[in-house]
């Protein structure tokens, strides 16, 4: 067993970054990968699914063996159809088995797309179009759920379309439709039919991710991105996760953190994947029964997004042994200093907060398992890929000073060669081969990364990413409306949710409500739908005559901040909220109280901070 360097501070990557990176990448595909993982224990459990919190006890098991087997099989049967590397392969699955047996066996034959079912047809529509999917796999129809629905409503529109794919469902071979229980058995499985030999440059998968127009930019990664991911990862953790370990999977696997640190790093290592039902943390009985799941499979560690910790809080651990959880990842969003501090307290558990992006295949950076975690800072730089800070200076572009605020941008072997559609790649990339990741940072002096805002706008509910423009576009297309913008507000739960302000056109009637119903119909994304429409007289612009997003991100924190505080009632005489441009912090809420005589200050502050720590946005108390 390889024993790795414990990554306490920016001088232990340093340290490792000695080596060679060549000499660290153990293979150069995915295939490869899981075939290593698989050799290590064949008869070893790869996959259990728990179909359902209550039935913990009681998974499908996969043995590493077979699902090797089911790798080649599945690669066999997409060959057999016509996919050849540089075609796509798109999935609309939950989280199944079979789910795994796609991604992999797609990436050996072609390209695999993974892409969210609980999108509206229209836009599945358009992300199969620009990624000119030659093969679709669907779920088949199955109560709850209208992934089928929505394949055959999609199905004649798509002209790159060879056949459909039917998991769990029969074969209609005269319209295309494939069952794939039916049919999987008649391929080789232990073998390529296709004797392919991946080149590492090869693209291996294109994920969506929110970009400039509602529907997702198409983010292409190469067999030799995914690979350098994975040893990045072994290195990130070290001696903490081994061989055979499990490990938890509660995100969709159409998101990049699931398909890769919970799936293919256990994978490569021959570990076992659990997979929290087929609807992950969305389920309620896999909430209500996590503590006993992972003492029952003796995980090691999960990741999350910050509102399964903000659910787990409310959830008892009771007497259930969660001795083998090392860690929990946390990222995708902001996380609550206060629910952080509150979740390591009561379960006990390890946080380790990083940030990442589909662009840098899933980690770009990580507060370290051994050394200082900041809580609200994204960590520090991985090993092997380099994390930089600019700003924009006179035209010039220079490297950001400590604690200056500018563009976060990436350059490593897990940064992807760029978008799908070539549209999208102007502007992202500076000279030296930077990625421009769009989000706005700042490194301290220890080398870590806080974030403190988003140059490109998205809203992030949950760790979901949601694109303004899905909510803007329709509503330029209402006469009345002379001006639209969607912004996040902070919310204790999902981190943030879609909010709107319009401005009217003058002599226009149109009403919230109004608003609201419209969109219902319009947007693509359930979770897009604003919970708020704003109507006001007057939208901020830039002298240029671009709306001004940050003073509306202002407006919708104090609103909030303000009816929150209401709840102290007759405990103040007066509370005021002011949000203004912080430049450590990117925003800062001033709260000015005046106590009540008959209360304390000590009493008034912890009431405040109790009822503020549950955002990430920053405050500063002054007691008048």
């Amino acid at each position: 067993m390889e024993h790795y360097r414990k990554i306490s501070t920016l001088a232990d990557i340093e340290v490792i970054e000695k080596v060679p990176f060549e000499e660290r990448i153990k293979a150069l595909n995915t295939y490869e990968l899981i075939r290593q993982g698989s050799s290590i224990n064949p008869d070893a459990p790869a996959i259990s699914l728990i179909l359902s919190g209550d039935q913990y006890a009681n998974p499908l098991q996969i043995k590493h063996k077979e699902f090797l087997a089911k790798v080649h099989q599945t690669a066999n049967l997409l060959h057999d159809i016509g996919v050849r590397s540089h075609d796509v392969v798109s999935f609309l699955l939950p989280n199944l088995h079979y789910t795994h047996y796609v991604i992999w066996g797609s990436e050996v034959a072609g390209i695999t797309n993974p892409i969210n079912p609980l999108l509206e047809p229209q836009t599945i529509k358009e992300i199969c179009l620009a990624s000119k999917t030659k093969v679709l796999v669907a779920l088949g129809e199955f109560p709850g759920s209208d992934i089928w629905e929505k394949v055959i409503s999609i199905k004649k529109d798509l002209p790159d379309l060879k056949a459909v794919i039917r998991v769990m469902g029969p074969s209609e071979e005269k319209e295309g439709i494939f069952g794939y229980d039916e049919v999987i058995t008649r391929y080789n499985d232990d073998k390529l039919d296709s004797k392919r030999l991946i080149d590492p440059q090869d693209i291996a998968s294109i994920y969506g991710t929110a970009g400039t127009t509602g529907r997702p930019k198409l983010a292409a990664r190469t067999h030799y991105n995914e690979a350098a991911m994975i040893a990045i990862v072994k290195l990130i953790f070290g001696d903490e996760v081994q061989i055979g370990d499990s490990v938890l999977c509660g995100l969709p696997l159409f998101h990049a953190n699931a398909t890769m640190a919970t799936g293919l790093f256990p994978f490569s290592i021959g570990g076992h994947v659990v997979l929290l039902s087929p609807m992950g943390y969305r389920d309620p009985s896999i909430m209500k029964n996590f503590y006993k799941i992972v003492e029952h499979y003796k995980s090691v560690f999960f990741s999350c997004v910050p509102t399964i910790l903000s659910v787990l809080l409310d959830i008892p651990k009771q007497d259930a042994d969660i001795s083998s959880l090392r860690f929990g990842i946390c990222g995708a969003a902001p996380l609550s200093v206060d629910i952080f501090k509150r979740f390591e307290d009561q379960s006990g558990m390890k946080i380790i907060e990083g940030y990442g992006l589909t662009e840098g295949t899933l980690c770009s950076s990580i507060n370290p398992l051994h050394g200082e975690r900041k809580v609200g800072s994204v960590g520090m730089r991985v090993p092997y890929q380099d994390m930089k800070v600019f700003v924009e200076d006179m035209d010039t572009l220079r490297e950001a000073e400590i604690d200056e605020i500018g563009s976060v941008c990436i350059k490593g072997p897990n940064v992807f060669p760029g978008y799908f559609e070539n549209e999208h790649n102007q502007g992202v990339w500076l000279d030296g081969g930077w990625f421009n990741t769009g989000d706005l940072g700042r490194k301290d002096a220890d080398g870590y990364l806080w974030l403190t805002g988003r140059k490109k706008d998205l809203i992030i509910r949950g760790g979901h990413n949601i694109d303004p423009a899905i909510i803007e576009d329709p509503l330029y297309s209402l006469s009345e409306v002379k001006f639209a913008a969607a912004v996040g507000r902070p919310d204790p739960h999902a981190g943030e949710i879609p909010v709107v302000y319009v401005q009217l056109k003058e002599g226009a009637m149109l009403r919230s409500d109004q608003i609201i119903d419209f969109l219902r119909e319009k947007v693509g994304e359930k979770a897009a739908i604003p919970k708020e429409v704003f109507i006001i007289d007057e939208m901020p612009l830039t002298p240029v005559g671009k709306i001004f997003k940050p003073t509306l991100r202002r407006d919708i924190i104090k609103r909030v901040f303000e009816k929150d505080l209401a709840s102290l009632g007759d405990m103040v005489k007066s509370i005021e909220v002011k949000v203004l441009e912080d430049k450590v912090y990117g925003s800062l809420a001033i709260i000015s109280v005046k106590p009540a005589a008959s209360d304390s200050v000590e009493v008034i502050t912890d009431k405040i901070k109790k009822i503020l720590g549950r955002y990430t946005v920053k405050y500063q108390l002054d007691m008048l």
